[in-house]
């Protein structure tokens, strides 16, 4: 049987408001799991000693010991594989993929084995896993470090995929993605890792697969998810600057997707843009454009314009920035879907 978990979305305690990196909220999230739930374990290559090569991980293993906080061999098949019979035997393990590229060698494990067990018992077993897959460029790294390989996952049935933004999302997703029955795998921006923002570690969060209206606007509708969040907002400050008012709604979930506030913002707004980092061909912003062409057809002032990363291998460190959605493309982008 699963072990019961602890409902942490409230508190009787007094409001604490602490300003946390992206980093330190997801560290602050496993271990508040963690210390809830003894059947939480985290597990990967580097995350005890060293405590992650992005340091998400630090000092977990000192607080909670090796049986808890397991480092692993270079092996992401195994960790998997090694994950799902914990989790049959009522553990939550966390598994953490040191970058989004190392992720491959354990895929046939998460798409034949994790995403369809649940399935294939008819329901007898559950898998009360995570996945943490730090993705996306933009911190100068080599192949296979700053990829977005989210749209192989959603894909998948049986899976689910979250992507954090913020430090607040950052801090309760990761607690939900723990305590949810179904596998999750949990996307996280890692050139966002080191950006500040306010948590309170008392307030009840949004539900886990629920897409989130960051920032109101009339002229036209910007979705977004992971890394490219906090570059629609800029183009949004900046677009207000010349007298163009940007609505911006942040995704969180890649599946289920939550596009309900979408199609609300585009029967108002009139026009859809959607930014991904990952490449434009069979991917998720495709499929948010299809949908709400389906849903919202008559509302439509213009096409629904994507802002993607090229169909392209992600290139060398000193070509990404030609590579990465910027916020002069989704300007661009937001001034193609005014002039239609």
């Amino acid at each position: 049987m699963a072990a019961p978990t602890m409902d942490r979305s409230a508190s009787a305690e007094p409001s604490a408001v602490q300003t946390m990196t992206i980093a330190k909220a997801i560290n602050n999230g496993l271990r508040a799991a963690m210390e809830a739930n003894p059947k939480v374990l985290v597990m990967g290559e580097d995350v005890g000693k060293l405590g992650g090569v992005f340091r998400i991980t630090d000092g977990l293993q000192k607080d909670f010991g090796e049986q808890r906080v397991l480092d692993t061999p270079l092996s992401e098949s195994g960790i998997i594989g090694t994950a799902v019979g914990l989790a049959i035997r009522g553990y939550r393990p966390v598994c953490e993929i040191q970058f989004e590229g190392f992720i491959f060698p354990g895929f046939d494990q998460l798409v034949s084995q994790v995403a369809k067990l649940h399935y294939r018992t008819q329901g007898r077993l559950k898998l009360p896993m995570v996945i943490r897959v730090p993705f996306g460029g933009g911190i100068g790294a080599v192949e296979h470090h700053s990829e977005s390989p989210e749209s192989y996952f959603a894909h998948t049935a049986g899976l689910k995929v979250v992507s954090c933004a913020n430090p607040a999302d950052a801090y309760w997703m990761i607690q939900q993605a723990i305590d949810s029955d179904d596998p999750v795998l949990f996307f996280e921006p890692k050139r966002r890792y080191y950006e500040k923002g306010q948590v309170d570690t008392t307030a009840a969060p949004a539900p886990l697969f629920q897409s989130r209206v960051l920032r109101s606007g009339t002229d036209v509708t910007v979705v977004a998810y992971g890394p490219m969040v906090r570059t629609s907002l800029d183009a949004a400050a900046a677009a207000e600057d010349e007298g163009r008012s940007l609505e911006v709604i942040d995704l969180r979930a890649l599946s289920p997707l939550d596009l309900a506030p979408v199609y609300e913002s585009v029967r108002r707004t009139g026009r859809l843009v959607v930014v991904s980092e990952a490449p434009g061909e069979s991917s998720i912003a495709g499929e948010i454009a299809a949908k709400v062409q389906q849903e919202c057809f008559y509302s439509l002032e213009a096409p629904v314009l994507r802002v993607t990363g090229f169909d392209t291998p992600y290139p060398p460190s000193k070509l990404e920035e030609e590579f990465l959605p910027d916020l002069d493309r989704v300007l661009h982008a937001v001034d193609r879907s005014l002039a239609w």
